[in-house]
C-alpha cells in the first residue's frame, strides 16, 4: 500500500502513561477535580446522541463573542485547542511552506506540521526555558506561513510577557499568521503575562487559541475555541471535521461558564499546589522554570527515563520528553508530598551519577 513516507515515517500521539490505581496520574495536565455537579446536570440533559450535533454552535460562540467583546463570526470552536491547531496550520501552510515555533514546546506541534505537507522550524528556548522570540523573528523566511507562541510553555511553564508579545508582533511581517496557544492561561499569576483576550482586534493576522480541557475540566469532551478575524477563521472552518465539536461538549462548556467562579477557586487551589511543589523542588536543588501552568518541569537530561521509571515505580505518572526532562502536572493535595519524596530521591541519584562521571 503506497503511503507517504512522511506520514509512514511519523509516530502517532502517544498518551501519558496511567498509574496504578492507588497511584496519581500527573502525566496529561488533567484537572484533579470532579466535575461540578451543575455541569455533569447539563451534559446529562444532553440526550438526543442519535442526532447530529448543532454545528454551528451558535449559542456557546454567541456567548464567548460576548464576552471577548467580537461578533459571533469571530468565534470558531473545534474538538479541542489541537484541534484548531490542525485545521489553521493546514488552511495556511502546504508543501514548501515552514511553521515556525519554540522548541521544547507542546510536542503535538511537529506532527500536525508534517500531516500538512509543510515543514518546521524550531527555535531554541532561552537557557531559562522561555521562548526567544528575538531568535524567531530572526528565523522568519519568505517561506514561513505560520508561527506558534505557546505561553505558558508546554512543558516548560514560562510565561510570554505582554511586552515582549507586542515587540515580537511589530517585528512579524502582517501577512504571517500567528497562533497565540493559550492552553494553561487561567492558571497564570504573573501580571506581566501577554493576554490575548486584551489582543483581540489589534492585529490582522492573530487569533488566540484556548481550550475548556483544563482550567475547566472538560478534557474528556475535547472543547477548545479560536478568537480571531472572521476570514481566518472562516479559513480553518474550511478545514474542518464537520460537527466534530459535540453537543455534550458544547452543554458542559455553557454550564462551566455559568459557574466559572467556582471553577476559577478550584485554579487558584491548583495554583497554591504548583507554588508549594515548586517551592519545595527548588529546596532540594531542583533548577525549575517560573512554573505559570499547572506542571512544573524539571531537567533531568540524559537521565530522563530513569526519572520516568522512579516516579512510575512510586505510583506516580510523569511525562517525559527525552533526553530533556519530565514534566510533572500538579494533581491532587495528596500527590505533592509523594511528588517531593519521589523527586529528592532522583536529584540525589542525579548528583551521584554527576560525581561519577567527573571522577570517571
Amino acid at each position: 500500500m503506497l503511503l507517504r513516507p512522511e506520514i509512514a515515517s511519523l509516530a502517532a500521539y502517544a498518551q501519558g502513561r496511567v498509574p496504578p490505581s492507588d497511584g496519581f496520574k500527573l502525566s496529561s495536565n488533567e484537572n484533579p477535580f470532579d466535575p461540578l455537579p451543575g455541569v455533569l446536570d447539563a451534559v446529562a440533559s444532553s440526550t438526543a446522541l442519535n442526532r447530529y450535533p448543532d454545528g454551528a454552535a451558535l449559542a456557546l460562540r454567541d456567548r464567548l463573542a460576548e464576552r471577548f467583546g467580537v461578533g459571533t463570526a469571530q468565534v470558531h470552536l473545534g474538538a479541542g485547542s489541537v484541534a484548531l491547531l490542525s485545521q489553521f496550520i493546514n488552511a495556511a501552510a502546504g508543501p514548501g511552506d515552514e511553521v515556525l515555533y519554540a522548541w521544547r514546546s507542546f510536542e503535538a506541534y511537529p506532527g500536525l506540521v508534517t500531516v500538512s505537507g509543510a515543514s518546521s522550524v524550531t527555535v531554541p528556548l532561552l537557557p531559562d526555558a522561555r521562548h526567544d522570540l528575538d531568535g524567531m523573528v530572526a528565523a522568519i523566511t519568505d517561506r514561513t506561513r505560520v508561527i506558534i507562541v505557546c505561553t505558558p510553555n508546554n512543558p516548560t511553564g514560562p510565561v510570554v510577557t505582554a511586552d515582549e508579545f507586542e515587540r515580537f508582533m511589530a517585528a512579524v511581517p502582517s501577512d504571517r499568521l500567528v497562533l497565540l496557544d493559550e492552553a494553561y492561561v487561567e492558571f497564570v499569576t504573573d501580571p506581566s503575562h501577554v493576554d490575548g483576550r486584551a489582543l483581540i482586534g489589534h492585529y490582522p493576522n492573530l487569533v488566540v487559541l484556548r481550550t475548556f480541557s483544563k482550567a475547566y475540566g472538560l478534557a474528556g469532551l475535547r472543547i477548545g475555541y479560536a478568537i480571531g478575524p472572521e476570514r481566518l477563521l472562516n479559513a480553518a472552518r474550511s478545514t474542518a471535521i464537520p460537527m466534530s465539536v459535540t453537543d455534550l461538549a458544547q452543554s458542559a462548556a455553557l454550564a462551566s461558564l455559568d459557574r466559572e467562579d467556582e471553577l476559577l477557586a478550584r485554579v487558584a487551589t491548583i495554583a497554591e499546589r504548583r507554588a508549594q511543589l515548586r517551592d519545595g523542588l527548588l529546596e532540594q536543588g531542583w533548577q525549575v522554570p517560573q512554573a505559570q501552568g499547572n506542571f512544573v518541569w524539571l531537567p533531568t537530561g540524559i537521565h530522563t527515563p530513569f526519572a520516568i521509571d522512579a516516579f512510575f515505580d512510586a505510583g506516580l505518572a510523569v511525562r517525559g520528553f527525552v533526553p530533556d526532562g519530565i514534566r510533572v502536572g500538579v494533581g491532587e493535595e495528596d500527590s505533592v508530598g509523594r511528588v517531593l519524596k519521589i523527586a529528592q530521591q532522583v536529584v540525589d541519584h542525579l548528583r551521584k551519577a554527576s560525581t561519577a562521571e567527573q571522577l570517571g
